[in-house]
């Protein structure tokens, strides 16, 4: 099972992914969770210790990694270097361990180049990328980052679903109709909404019209809770922080559907 999670910056976005990860895992399935949001916050969200979470350097930034497998170091102007590095091992050896036994890989953002860049670090990301999707049999789940730069270069070919989470604002739909549109046109063919930070009827009656509209089938609904918002701003794990909370008793009803859907 193959996730990405999409949506406009602030909507829970790295909330569903760090406590799916975690549930996935608590339910014996083995989970890779993907940070390639440069805010870099899966680590919190998992549940990895602050201390820990400040050493790791994403991949697209550990340069020695980028020379060895793919023969030019970041920079180098006028060289020549492998658009297919062995990337097997890097998963395993690279990707920190969070509670539950998840497995956290940090892929950081090619910082030059633009969407149509093709030079070492963005040849060793794509293909690790194609190796966790198509090769290892994990749940992967992906945390994008709040624009729509890795769906604009299609980093999630081969995904099977994006999650597209939308609070109850305009803009946030706005960008849901955005990310549907473009992950149709990389063949991504399930399009999935997470209605988040719900507090009332009129703003669940909001989103149903408008998802509706758009044509993005309704996953779930996750209510607003404080004490997720606490959980942030003591860096602490929500599923940890919170775990009887109902925002984490929605993110669970939402694995169980991806479950009948996927698995």
């Amino acid at each position: 099972m193959k996730l990405a999670i999409a949506g406009k910056g602030g909507t829970g976005k790295t909330t569903l992914a760090g406590t799916l990860a975690r549930l996935f895992a608590r339910d014996g399935y083995k989970v890779i969770a993907i940070d390639a949001d440069p805010a870099m916050n899966l680590a919190s969200t998992l549940g990895i210790a602050p201390d820990a979470a400040s050493k790791i350097v994403p991949i697209s930034e550990n340069e020695d990694l980028i020379e060895e497998r793919t023969g030019v170091r970041p920079g180098s102007s006028g060289s020549v270097f492998s658009l297919t590095p062995n990337v097997r091992d890097i998963a395993d050896r690279y990707g920190v361990r969070g509670p539950d036994n998840t497995m956290l890989i940090v892929m950081g953002t090619v910082k030059s180049g633009g969407i149509g860049c093709m030079c070492p670090a963005h040849s060793l990301l794509r293909a690790l990328m194609r190796h966790i999707l198509i090769d290892r049999r994990d749940v992967v789940i992906m945390d994008m980052e709040a624009g729509l730069e890795h769906l604009g270069r299609g980093t999630v070919r081969g995904m099977d679903a994006i999650l597209c989470v939308v609070e109850p604002r305009t803009q946030s739909v706005e960008t849901a109709v955005r990310v549907s549109r473009l992950a149709r046109d990389i063949g991504v063919k399930s399009i999935l909404a997470v209605e988040s930070k719900v507090r009332n009827e009129e703003e669940k009656s909001f989103l149903d019209k408008r998802l509706k509209e758009i044509g993005v089938p309704i996953i779930g609904s996750v209510p607003y809770d404080e004490a997720i918002a606490k959980s942030d701003m003591l860096r602490i794990a929500p599923i940890d922080f919170a775990p009887d909370s109902p925002v984490i008793k929605a993110i669970d009803a939402i694995r169980k559907s991806l479950i009948k859907i996927y698995a």
